[in-house]
């Protein structure tokens, strides 16, 4: 799937938060919100994300449609310490938007290296990483909100 990545735009939220309401998507995301449902907490973290400048967020769109909206994708966190995180909506899973979007937004980010981790039964998400050219490096363990209990979670790494 060809995907485009834009900016973040206020009417794009509403949406990134049906998202989250999926169950099984909160599920396989894992390290979600305490309560996803919670749109307060909803607005505040993205209010709070998007004035940060260290932070490159954008909306996934199709580039076949790019007034539909599939997701977001964002890099964070200090210079030598930056991680990606995504977010596809169900409806989209398996099309290769996950993996268009990521492949973009490194694009955009070539600061080397850049982390990510995900929940180590998400065979989806790994395999997303891993086709954008990341390596296992280790596993940890955490509490997983979108899961009401503390999983284990498998941590990569893309260098140069």
């Amino acid at each position: 799937m060809d995907v485009i990545l834009r900016e973040i735009r206020d009417s794009d939220l509403p949406v990134f938060f049906a998202h989250g309401q999926d169950p099984e998507s909160v599920r396989m995301a894992a390290f979600t919100h305490e309560d996803p449902a919670d749109r307060a907490a909803f607005d505040a973290h993205w209010a709070r994300i998007r004035a940060l400048p260290d932070v490159l967020n954008r909306t996934v769109v199709p580039a076949a449609s790019p007034d539909e909206i599939l997701g977001h994708v964002a890099v964070y966190g200090p210079p030598d310490e930056r991680e990606v995180t995504y977010w596809i909506g169900r409806p989209y899973w398996g099309r290769g938007a996950a993996t268009a979007a990521l492949r973009a937004l490194l694009l955009l980010a070539p600061e080397r290296p850049v982390y990510a981790r995900a929940a180590s039964d998400n065979a989806g998400s790994l395999r997303v990483l891993q086709k954008c050219g990341f390596v296992v490096t280790g596993t940890d363990r955490g509490y997983a909100a979108g899961r009401g209990e503390e999983i284990e979670e498998t941590l990569l790494t893309l260098k140069a």
